[in-house]
């Protein structure tokens, strides 16, 4: 198979700007990214507009991290050599493995604005994040970069605007990026299933973010294996990106124990992690089938306050029968204060005479 395409769907006359298929399919990643955790947002019960929250930091953090990881990562000589090189993103250079951070740090900020658990905000954009790895893959391959080995099988794809050579001269290399591609939908499925099977917005938090990890970084672990390599690591055993891809996949390992133990010790915490708004939710359907004003509204207020003054009266009315029996034990005249004051005081006044006496 010869893949020739031009990546340029329609160039603008008289300049350099155009239309590319890259562009239109990243158009669609922050479109159907937007649009699987808008739908996680509000399954979750959350009010719609906390999904657009994410979206400043989440484009910033995508393509600062992306850029900043290709810089760092792969070339940093010419960084260095070269500081304003960074800023001509036009002439490409973007990296999963530093987008992945940039989102991280994005999730963080989008977290902590909502003020919600990291782990929630983060199991939510999975699903994106899936779907994203995916078809910035196929834009890869309508541009003809990021290529695979040469190699002599059935599957092997000539890319003559790679090796810029005629297509019967060109070596026929693994479709890596339909490789990637098919990863990406294939883990976006596995999360379907798993949230379906997992409760939905009531599974285990953090069990979508490990699974993401596990699945993604050992798959891209893999496919390095049949991908030219980047940068200056020919003479390493592992490339640049397997050893990239080895941090996520032990964080993801680490999550998914730690999720495992949390289920094991205590299930009833573990569970229903992602479910803050079916609290408001519940509680909004209570006040909303609660009468509302009228005579509803008098006949509670009278029972709520029946009760009160119901049990108000029989404590005045058994503090009046102990002060009642208290006068009688004196001498039975509680009910006629001034004679039983009188004699109240003559006595009190004899017992402190007789006492002060006593002293002396």
């Amino acid at each position: 198979m010869i893949w020739d395409i031009d990546p340029v769907i329609y160039q603008l006359p008289g300049s350099q700007l155009g239309i590319r298929y890259y562009g239109v399919i990243f158009s669609l990643v922050f479109l159907g990214g937007f649009f699987l955790f808008h739908w996680q947002t509000v399954r979750a019960g959350d009010p719609p507009e906390a999904a657009y929250d994410v979206i400043l930091p989440g484009f910033l953090g995508l393509l600062l991290g992306a850029r900043l990881g290709h810089v760092f990562f792969y070339n940093f000589d010419r960084f260095v050599s070269e500081p304003s090189w960074v800023f001509r993103v036009w002439e490409g250079g973007l990296t999963s493995h530093g987008a992945a951070i940039g989102l991280a740090l994005a999730l963080c900020f989008y977290a902590r604005r909502r003020k919600m658990p990291f782990l929630a905000a983060a199991d939510r954009f999975t699903f994106s994040a899936a779907l994203g790895a995916g078809l910035v893959r196929l834009g890869n391959f309508f541009n003809s970069e990021i290529v695979g080995r040469v190699t002599t099988s059935g599957f092997g794809v000539k890319f003559p605007r790679y090796d810029l050579l005629p297509p019967e001269l060109c070596p026929a290399r693994y479709p890596s990026q339909l490789a990637e591609f098919s990863m990406g939908l294939f883990i976006l499925g596995v999360l379907l299933f798993l949230d379906r099977r997992l409760g939905g917005p009531n599974r285990p938090r953090g069990v979508l973010s490990a699974a993401f990890l596990i699945l993604y970084f050992s798959g891209r672990f893999l496919v390095e294996f049949i991908k030219e390599r980047q940068g200056p690591d020919d003479d390493l055993l592992l490339s640049k990106g397997q050893l990239l891809s080895l941090p996520g996949l032990v964080i993801g390992a680490i999550l998914l124990i730690h999720c495992w133990r949390r289920a094991t010790r205590d299930p009833i915490q573990a569970w229903g992690r992602d479910s803050r708004g079916e609290a408001r939710k519940k509680t909004s359907e209570r006040a909303a089938s609660a009468p509302k004003g009228g005579a509803g509204g008098s006949k509670n207020s009278k029972d709520s306050e029946g009760p009160k003054n119901s049990k108000n009266s029989k404590d005045s009315e058994g503090a009046l029968g102990a002060l009642g029996a208290a006068g009688a034990a004196g001498g039975g005249e509680a009910s006629k204060p001034g004679r039983g004051d009188s004699k109240g005081r003559r006595r009190s006044g004899g017992r402190r005479r007789s006492g002060s006496g006593g002293k002396r």
